[in-house]
């Protein structure tokens, strides 16, 4: 049968989520837990790989087994077999046509920069710092051009390895909140370094380096090398993956975030 599985961790402890002969992966610590529940090796299909020091809300991934275990023991056998940082938080039986990466029909993270001259110390590695004063109605009006389906050639890594840089925004916020500044972003897909790169954007544009329709004259460039410095990973979460009313999977709550 294929199971689906919601998790949640710090990445900043991690070399990103895919496997690597050199580094800790949350991928390696997750397929040993579930491999111990099942008593089998599992391999673990993600929703989302995330970089070095990105976070996790709500990955989801999915695995085959022959196993019978309750959706309980998925949970609590994996979770006690993970680091502090990882845990699984929901387990569901679904149909072998669910894909975790090609059934999602929508993706969403959160981008989180700490905004004031001194730097954090509990929020260290889960925000990004930024000692400028930025303006965040300069950074909202520059996010609007961002909105739709575009080519994000110019927002993507130079190594990224997507076929196409064509991807659908949906939505894209800009507030702040006391010291937090939060770029929210919901879209099909995201290409490699995408919500860093707009966040770097967006960050230099609300210091005041950059004209507001910066961002646009990046956008339409197509060209990496003109979209200023990639923005650091610490501040940036998955916080939803959307798979639509068909395969009925929990919706994860994110009340331990004060954002």
């Amino acid at each position: 049968m294929k199971i689906a599985v919601g998790i949640e961790y710090d990445g900043s402890g991690f070399n990103g989520w895919q496997y690597q002969e050199n580094g800790v992966s949350v991928q390696d610590k997750v397929e040993h837990a579930l491999g111990f529940v099942a008593d089998h090796p599992v391999r673990v299909v993600c929703a989302g790989r995330t970089d070095t020091g990105v976070h996790a809300l709500a990955q989801v991934v999915h695995f085959d087994s022959h196993s019978q275990r309750s959706e309980r023991s998925w949970v609590f056998g994996a979770n006690a077999n993970l680091p502090k940082t990882v845990a699984v938080i929901w387990a569901r039986e679904v149909p072998e046509a669910f894909h975790a990466r090609f059934s999602a029909q929508s993706r969403r993270y959160r981008y989180v920069i700490f905004n004031r001259h001194v730097r954090p110390t509990f929020l260290a590695y889960r925000v990004t710092w930024d000692h400028r004063p930025l303006d965040v109605e300069r950074m909202a009006e520059a996010a609007v051009c961002l909105v739709g389906e575009h080519d994000f050639s110019a927002y993507r890594a130079s190594q990224c390895q997507a076929k196409t840089p064509v991807r659908t925004v949906h939505q894209l916020n800009v507030f702040r909140k006391d010291d937090l500044i939060i770029i929210d972003i919901q879209a099909n897909a995201f290409l490699h370094h995408m919500v860093r790169n707009i966040a770097g954007v967006l960050m230099t544009i609300g210091a005041g380096e950059q004209p507001v329709a910066w961002s646009q004259q990046v956008l339409h460039s197509r060209e990496r090398a003109l979209g200023g410095v990639t923005a650091p990973p610490y501040g940036l979460y998955l916080v939803d993956v959307d798979y639509g009313p068909d395969f009925d999977l929990p919706k994860t709550t994110h009340t331990q975030l004060v954002w």
